[in-house]
């Protein structure tokens, strides 16, 4: 039986899964590697030792699957987005991969939200002004790095330099491309106004094509160590966030994907671009007639691991005695208080915020701490105010499609039955979850079947879906969670100048 490889190189690790044509999981592997802070709000990582871990986590899972590489009939690849790295004349790197975690072009963003160029860009590339996007990174690097910027022959993604290793061709799809605030959503073509702005050339940029392109003919070197034949069809793919949609079957307009992971993102599919009218959320490509909106929060897991490392002793060694993941105590202890904390809240942002607010000063806080508060009830503060940030980005997708009935979840958060009982609960509808969490891998890989013709339509990937878990929600704890929900945003803009003022909450 021919299978399919779904490649998902993420921000800190690259997943491998081999996949049945039925959609199950025959192996699959896990490559780490570090994220580099080589100054305060800088965030990069070394594009040769992510290369590295796509090589490993293929050659992995096709051992794992005990298949042989002309078992494979296609491979796809989703990558993080917003990266940017510059290559030279001789195709060498001349910086780190900048990803979309870095913060060193705030004052350009900011610059561009104020005098009103930002939101003309925004309505031409549905990529919201911020300093993960690239076009922000590259007016920095204009200003402040003007030697890297000179030499530059490429400014490219980590997609395009895994394909360049491979291949030696830079090409980057469509999706990848949407989200770089350098891409006409119009027109799929770069932008000349903001290349303009940027004072770089067409021919510095890599060949856009869509995300079923396929290529074929790698390097036999690497091919070898991968464990294919050179000549197997590698299926350019899109990005993470519009395949992790797919990956659970939410194309449609009635459904909505939610993603917590090491961050957080709600997304819905639309048959077209719908952009709003404030810039506050993405749009990004899947296909012509698929498309991605929605928001990127950056209180997703990390929050919950940020209180683990700092007030989660008891629970870490508890977790260590019984054998188990210390989050999964840490959700256990939650559940010895009601919903709502017993009147405390937490504003999760701890490094800032992207949607709803794109606010990179807004700072966590917990209100409303009185002295019958314990240990459980900060936890389940924790857990909430996660699925409140989540939620506000849900708020206003609703304005612009109208609600969602259904949830699908996927990420790490959808391994707990306990918080997708809180996230049903507060959303107000079904959440269901998907058998593979592994979303994004899995919609690469059905991405790769889709251009190989084993599916003909993308609407056939709910065959392959089995939803293992479905959580109703709980209507009179809705209603409670709604009136908290009013609160926390109450909160959230009664503190916005003090957290663009407070020296304290910067560094």
């Amino acid at each position: 039986m021919d299978c399919f490889i779904g490649v998902d190189v993420g921000t800190t690790s690259t997943k491998a899964i081999v996949f049945s044509p039925l959609g199950s999981i025959k192996g699959m592997a896990n490559y780490g590697y570090p994220l580099l802070s080589p100054q305060p709000g800088w965030s990069e990582q070394e594009p040769g030792v992510i290369f590295e871990a796509v090589l490993g986590a293929v050659r992995e899972a096709i051992a794992q699957a005990d298949v042989s590489g002309r078992d494979i009939a296609a491979v796809g690849f989703g990558t993080a987005m917003h990266s940017l790295i510059v290559m030279d004349a001789q195709h060498e790197c001349l910086t780190n991969s900048i990803v979309w975690a870095d913060s060193r072009s705030l004052n350009q963003a900011e610059r561009l939200k104020q005098d009103g160029t930002g939101l003309a860009i925004y309505q031409r590339t549905g990529t919201p002004i911020h300093p993960m996007s690239p076009l922000t990174k590259l007016l920095w690097m204009r200003e402040q790095d003007l030697d890297t910027f000179r030499q530059a022959a490429k400014f490219i993604s980590i997609k395009e330099f895994i394909f360049y290793q491979l291949f030696e061709r830079y090409v980057v799809d469509y999706a990848i491309a949407s989200a770089t605030g350098l891409f006409n959503l119009e027109q799929l073509s770069w932008d000349g106004e903001v290349l303009q702005l940027l004072g770089i050339r067409p021919d510095q940029l890599s060949e856009l094509v869509p995300t079923t392109y396929i290529l074929r003919g790698m390097k036999t070197q690497w091919a070898k160590v991968m464990g294919l034949h050179a000549d197997t069809p590698i299926v350019v793919g899109a990005s993470d966030g519009v395949l992790a949609n797919l990956g659970v079957g939410a194309i449609a307009p009635d459904q909505m994907a939610v993603t917590i992971g090491t961050s957080g993102a709600v997304r819905q599919g639309v048959p077209h671009p719908l952009l709003d009218r404030e810039g506050r959320t993405f749009c990004y490509l899947l296909t012509a007639n698929h498309w991605v909106i929605g928001g990127a929060s950056n209180s997703g897991g990390i929050v919950l691991r940020w209180f683990r490392d700092r007030f989660g002793m008891a629970e870490i060694e508890q977790a260590k005695q019984q054998g188990v993941d210390p989050y999964e105590v840490m959700i256990q202890v939650a559940q010895t208080v009601p919903a709502g904390a017993e009147g405390l809240l937490f504003l999760p942002f701890l490094s800032g915020e992207r949607a709803p607010y794109w606010n990179p000063d807004a700072r966590g806080v917990f209100f409303g701490i009185g002295l019958h508060h314990q240990r459980a009830h900060f936890i389940r503060a924790v857990l909430e105010g996660i699925l409140f940030s989540a939620y506000s980005i849900r708020t206003l997708l609703g304005e612009l499609t109208g609600d969602s009935q259904t949830i699908l979840a996927s990420g790490g958060f959808a391994r707990s039955g306990s918080w997708l009982q809180m996230m049903a609960d507060l959303f107000g509808c079904e959440v269901l979850v998907p058998q593979s969490y592994e979303a994004s891998s899995f919609g690469a890989a059905v991405l790769a079947m889709y251009a190989v013709g084993v599916l003909s339509d993308l609407s056939q990937v709910r065959q392959l879906i089995h939803i293992c878990d479905r959580h109703q929600p709980n209507l009179e704890l809705s209603q409670r969670y709604h009136k908290l929900f009013g609160v926390y945003q109450r909160i959230y803009s009664n503190l916005v100048d003090e957290f663009a003022n407070g020296i304290e909450f910067k560094g």
